[in-house]
């Protein structure tokens, strides 16, 4: 039942002010794709190239995530729904706080994907689509699951037995058959360059 008799308390510092001290904008970039498209890696990567560039960045990966904030969530479509709505309220606090924020989860339903978008000001949600043919990710499967949604150990799993909705219109799109991590993240930070959502070189 939703809680009642609250009230929005507005603080004295916005995020603009965060911003400012920061030198940089604050967005979320929403890496989605299918399992072994790349997200965690590449995420990993840019997190770590930004913060060298002195950016305020973190990143919320889908596994980490399920680990605490959202342990009691399974893999029902019920719960993934349930898992992204958490993590864009978690990331819509990040943005807030002046932070980068880049997020690595399947995120199989577009529907929940243009929530997030939805409850975020213009520009500042990234739609960062992780182009794999199923084919790559099979071969690729870093973590066994495909060969266990095979056998039926898995049910449910994105791509086998459940839908993934490719972005119709992403921000940016990394082919991860043809580009190497470094190029991928070149491609983003330059973007991100681009758009005046960063200006600092290394």
């Amino acid at each position: 039942m939703k809680a009642e008799n609250i009230v929005w308390h507005h603080g004295e510092i916005t995020k603009k002010d965060r911003q400012v001290r920061n030198k940089h904008k604050s967005a979320v970039l929403w890496f989605t794709g299918l399992s072994g498209s790349g997200k965690s890696t590449l995420s990993v990567a840019l997190e770590k190239e930004l913060f060298d560039l002195g950016i305020h960045v973190y990143r919320l990966d889908g596994d980490n995530v399920r680990h605490g904030l959202n342990g009691n969530l399974d893999f029902s479509e019920k719960d993934r729904k349930e898992n992204i709505r958490r993590v864009g309220e978690v990331a819509k606090l990040f943005v807030d706080a002046g932070i980068l924020t880049l997020t690595a989860f399947i995120s199989p339903y577009k529907q929940d994907r243009d929530w997030v978008r939805s409850i975020l000001p213009n520009g500042e949600f990234i739609e960062i689509y992780m182009k794999a043919s199923l084919e790559e990710c099979e071969k690729r499967d870093p973590k066994g699951l495909y060969n266990k949604a095979r056998t039926g150990a898995i049910k449910g799993f994105t791509g086998i037995d459940s839908p993934y909705e490719v972005p119709s219109s992403p921000e940016i799109i990394v082919d991860t058959e043809k580009l190497s991590i470094d190029q991928s993240v070149d491609k983003i930070v330059e973007y991100l360059k681009r758009n005046n959502y960063i200006t600092l070189k290394k």
